[in-house]
């Protein structure tokens, strides 16, 4: 192992070790409003642009994952239909409300949203748009980048009810690349989707005490047809990705 892969290896170690101390509580808060959403047979729609929406794709429909997860997914706002553009898009105010309206959510749900910055017009404006809704906004962000950059204008963070701050430094990369001024190593995904996955582990858990938890298996498991085919026909009314 270089120097370079040891120093990565060990800063998102060191990180996610951190962090379980310092999202402990806002993460059991997170899990505690999920599952009360679960239980009233609510749904957790997940929205990020960019590369945060990978963690709208990590939680939905995969082994191990909750079935009451609703990614919220936008081309023009991802990366594979021009990297330039979405930049372009989740900065222009407006274009997310007709988005969000297609979506069927309701007041009891839950949107988490992530956004690394956390002061670009598209993650605010879905926050607004949920909290209009009667939605619990639960933010996956960087306090000190948004901090670094707002310049004014609104922060995620300043408009959730749960914030889950990721401790990264602004720019997001977390490694010096000797000699040249510049930083390489993100960390960001990596860091969302473990919150998230612990998170949802601990949703399944809980709901798994009171019955059973709504959890995909593997479609090569045993018995993952039938067990993954009653969840799609339960929860497909209304995640329009399955």
């Amino acid at each position: 192992m270089t120097a370079i892969t040891d120093a990565y290896f060990t800063s998102l170690i060191q990180r996610l070790g951190e962090l379980r101390e310092t999202l402990a509580e806002p993460m059991s808060k997170a899990a505690a409003v999920i599952c009360k959403a679960a239980r009233a047979d609510h749904r957790v729609y997940i929205f990020g642009t960019g590369h945060s929406h990978m963690l709208a794709e990590e939680v939905h429909y995969r082994a191990g994952g909750v079935a009451i997860t609703i990614p919220i997914l936008v081309g023009s706002a991802m990366l594979h239909e021009g990297a330039v553009i979405s930049s372009v898009y989740e900065r222009t105010e407006g274009l997310v409300r007709p988005v969000m309206e297609r979506y069927r959510m309701e007041k009891g749900d839950v949107l988490i949203i992530a956004s690394n910055s956390g002061v670009n017009a598209a993650p605010t404006e879905a926050a607004d748009y949920g909290r209009e809704i009667g939605a619990t906004i639960i933010a996956v962000t960087s306090l000190a980048y948004s901090a670094a950059i707002a310049n004014g204008r609104r922060r995620l963070a300043d408009l959730a009810d749960i914030v889950l701050d990721n401790g990264l430094p602004p720019g997001d990369a977390v490694i010096d690349l000797p000699g040249s001024g510049l930083k390489v190593g993100p960390v960001s995904t990596a860091i969302g989707v473990t919150v998230l996955n612990a998170i949802f582990a601990e949703v399944a858990a809980e709901l798994s005490k009171s019955g059973e938890a709504p959890v995909y298996l593997s479609a090569n498991m045993p018995g993952a047809k039938d067990i993954n085919q009653r969840l799609v026909t339960k929860y497909r009314p209304r995640n329009p990705h399955l």
